[in-house]
């Protein structure tokens, strides 16, 4: 970062945490202001999904000029010899990085980027065929063509498996079962009384206890610190969102929905000369999470990106478990 440039602002617009009102968020309403804040170290959790692949190329460019007409020919030279075969396929790409792992699992790959921009002119055609010359033996054959280029890149790996916590203890043991009966009175002696019978059998067991119910389940995964998830770039002298980055606005909003525990911040490049652009840019993207469908009253100000990726025009959107 350059001198003369000051820390970006930030506005932190917050998904639900629970299902109660925010009134125990303590979040208030938004304030563009710029803000300067001590850097941060980067977060290294390996949370949010890789970048979807590059667009495809653009269309190729106009056909170059004709060259110029080819020098005259000199007698006794050989026709051209026949074109070269074509090259050897490229080699396979390489094979995809490993899936990431389980419990907080990291997010699919974006969707594949918008076409390229038009291909630039193409150049100058080649010198003309050399003029026409007298009969003779055929040239030798052309060089092999050019080897293909390398094949993609394998896809990413699969995602990792959730991990579950773990069941509720075993239920308490059944209650004792009730007493035996008492034994039946001895036969009556012949003289004298007879002795005691013997002492009755014990009385079955008692019913198994209920099975202890289940126990709860796991907490969802936790970010601790927060994660880059999307950036915005911004033309020169404008605060337009683009077209092509307007999809990633209801993208952003939908997942924050589906997870509830997190929440997003976004932060932005601060030039101390443009300070009501940068403003005007993280506005920008504010009202369009709003838009989106993310309330407006969790939105809250406050500088969290790495302050050493932090460029003019460019606006970066972070994500982490709230508190």
């Amino acid at each position: 970062m350059t001198t003369g440039r000051v820390m970006g602002m930030a506005v932190v617009v917050a998904a639900l945490v629970a299902l109660s009102g925010c009134a125990a968020c303590g979040i208030g309403a938004p304030h563009h202001e710029a803000v300067a804040a001590t850097p941060r170290e980067p977060c290294t959790i390996d949370f949010v999904g890789p970048a979807g692949p590059d667009g495809p190329m653009g269309a190729a460019g106009p056909i170059g000029m004709t060259g110029p007409v080819g020098p005259a020919g000199v007698a006794m030279v050989g026709l051209q010899g026949p074109e070269g075969p074509a090259g050897p396929a490229g080699d396979r790409g390489p094979a995809g990085p490993m899936g990431p792992p389980g419990d907080v699992a990291r997010g699919p790959a974006g969707e594949a980027g918008p076409a390229g921009p038009l291909g630039y002119q193409g150049p100058t055609g080649q010198v003309g065929a050399q003029g026409e010359s007298l009969a003779a033996a055929v040239g030798p054959a052309g060089p092999m063509g050019a080897k293909g280029v390398s094949g993609d890149v394998g896809p990413a790996g699969p995602k990792g498996p959730t991990l579950v916590g773990p069941s509720g203890p075993p239920g308490h043991s059944g209650t004792r079962g009730p007493t035996g009966e008492v034994g039946a009175t001895g036969s009556k002696g012949h003289d004298t009384a007879g002795i005691t019978g013997p002492a009755g059998p014990a009385g079955p067991t008692g019913a198994k206890g209920e099975t202890g119910p289940s126990g709860s389940a796991g907490p969802v995964g936790i970010v601790p610190c927060w994660v880059s998830y999307r950036e915005f770039w911004f033309g020169s002298d404008s605060a337009t969102i683009m077209d092509t980055q307007r999809g990633m606005l209801k993208d952003m909003a939908d997942y924050v929905k589906r997870n509830p525990s997190l929440i997003l911040a976004v932060d932005g490049y601060m030039d101390a000369n443009h300070k009501d652009l940068s403003n005007d840019r993280v506005k920008a993207v504010r009202d369009g999470l709003i838009d989106a469908g993310v309330p407006a009253d969790r939105i809250k100000t406050e500088a969290v990106g790495d302050s050493k990726l932090r460029r003019d025009g460019r606006v970066e959107v972070l994500i982490k478990t709230g508190s």
